[in-house]
């Protein structure tokens, strides 16, 4: 629906992806209601800026937001589907994400590159777009990561990065990547979900519409991305080990369509996991024919996102890492298996999200050193650890300061202190930075007391 004037469009979700599409739609003519569960007075001052822009409010529910007598609903992705909802799609009222709103509606469409995953898909997204900008592209990332897409589709750009989560992926009806990224799908969201089969589906969606002339990029040998990706046409390019397009070898990534290697002494995000991701950049970017030498460039500067498997501060010879961005269990697998160091204390748990925790322990039983659990996971998580690692010490915290507290005694010298919850934020955090910030936050203020101790001891012994 490109034309919106004078057509009644309701946003369910008022975050900052549904703040953006109301101002859109706005800005195309369109009379918006926005709707939340928020009351007024939890609202945040951005949503109730909306108001004297000519924008409806209804809050503290979506009774009064007249979704049946809508010609088009733009649902955010953190809203499940309602009673209201569903008897409004009944009566045909066509529901949309905010990618499809904003994609249908840029001023300037330019080729798009869709990453979605369970895992790493932020990181790629970054890569992604740092290595088209170093070749002087004029690129969006957005989406998931950051901005939305719906805030800045009057302007022009070369390409469009989107990271695009299952939620965002769940309702589209036109969005056609030139280049669709999948990384790997794990459990995830099964909160949400019925089971790993529709997750997957929704993750695969962003394939359907490609046609021979775009690009599907898949983990070699995944046959569940393999799968999601023949829902469409698009050219089938694969990274991985032995026999993919984009071979990942102990010290070196070739793209062997165009005979590019790079050592992976010259990239510096280090990690497997992370040589995947790289592998999987260069796939997706492998379409715009960026020169050899801005490629290398940026491999050689890229150093990563904050949040995620970051380094924080060397304590009494034990490294903190904030990894707050690893909010389900296969992404804190990838994590643990990355670290260089031989043992580690996990700082884990907020939200449960469906799932279990049976890989985390099965990870746990030669990396772990200790666990400390917070939030509202922090019983089954301490339930499936003594259940599955019965010797590992497990301690429940109730703030972030206490959990870097009983996560520095439980390490050894040489042992690696990480948070990565396997959970999402939102029983005890705004979202998995003001988490990993408050993280943070707490190893700087141990180290300022560990520093003043080293100090005490000195300043005594010198008497």
């Amino acid at each position: 629906m490109r034309d919106l004037r004078g057509k009644k469009v309701v946003v369910v979700g008022l975050g900052a992806s549904g703040i953006a599409a109301a101002r859109l739609c706005a800005a195309r003519g369109a009379t918006v209601t926005g709707t939340d569960e928020k009351t007024r007075e939890k609202a945040s001052p951005e949503l109730l800026a909306l108001e004297p822009d000519g924008i409806r409010l209804a809050l503290g529910g979506h009774a009064d937001a007249g979704l049946s007598q809508a010609d088009l609903i733009v649902i955010s992705p953190g809203v499940p589907s309602f009673a209201e909802l569903e008897s409004a799609e009944k009566k045909g009222v066509p529901v949309i994400s905010e990618i499809e709103l904003a994609t249908s509606l840029l001023t300037h469409p330019a080729p798009i590159v869709a990453i979605g995953g369970t895992n790493g898909k932020s990181t790629v997204t970054s890569l992604v777009a740092e290595l088209l900008l170093g070749a002087g592209k004029k690129v969006f990332a957005g989406g998931n990561l950051g901005e939305p897409l719906a805030s800045h589709a009057d302007k022009k750009f070369d390409v469009i990065v989107l990271e695009v989560s299952s939620f965002q992926l769940e309702r589209l009806q036109t969005v056609k990547p030139k280049v669709s990224v999948l990384l790997n799908v794990t459990a995830d969201h099964l909160d949400r979900y019925p089971d790993m089969a529709a997750y997957a589906a929704a993750k695969g969606n962003a394939f359907v519409r490609q046609d021979a002339d775009d690009v599907a990029v898949v983990p070699a040998g995944d046959d569940v991305c393999r799968m999601q990706a023949s829902r469409g046409k698009g050219v089938l390019v694969t990274f991985g080990g032995a026999g993919a397009d984009v071979v990942v070898a102990k010290d070196q990534i070739t793209d062997t369509r165009r005979g590019l290697t790079v050592r992976t002494k010259e990239i510096r995000l280090s990690g497997g996991h992370n040589a995947l991701n790289v592998a999987a950049a260069l796939a997706a970017v492998a379409p715009f024919a960026l020169p050899e030498e801005s490629i290398r460039q940026t491999l050689r500067t890229f150093q990563g996102l904050p949040h995620r498997m970051a380094f924080v501060e060397t304590i009494s010879g034990v490294r903190y890492y904030d990894d707050s961005k690893g909010t389900n269990v296969g992404a804190v697998v990838t994590a643990l298996a990355g670290l260089a160091e031989p043992r580690c204390v996990l700082i884990a748990g907020g939200k449960d999200k469906g799932g279990g925790y049976a890989d985390l322990a099965e990870a746990l039983k030669n990396k772990g050193r200790g666990v400390v659990v917070i939030g509202e996971a922090a019983p089954l998580i301490e339930s499936e650890l003594h259940a599955k690692v019965p010797g590992l010490p497990v301690v429940s915290a109730k703030t972030m300061d206490d959990a870097v507290t009983a996560a520095a005694e439980l390490a050894h010298e040489g042992d690696a202190v990480l948070l990565s919850p396997a959970c999402a934020s939102f029983d005890m955090f705004k979202d998995y930075k003001h988490r990993g910030d408050v993280f943070v936050l707490a190893v700087k203020k141990l180290c300022s007391l560990a520093e003043t101790a080293g100090a005490s001891k000195v300043t005594e012994k010198n008497r």
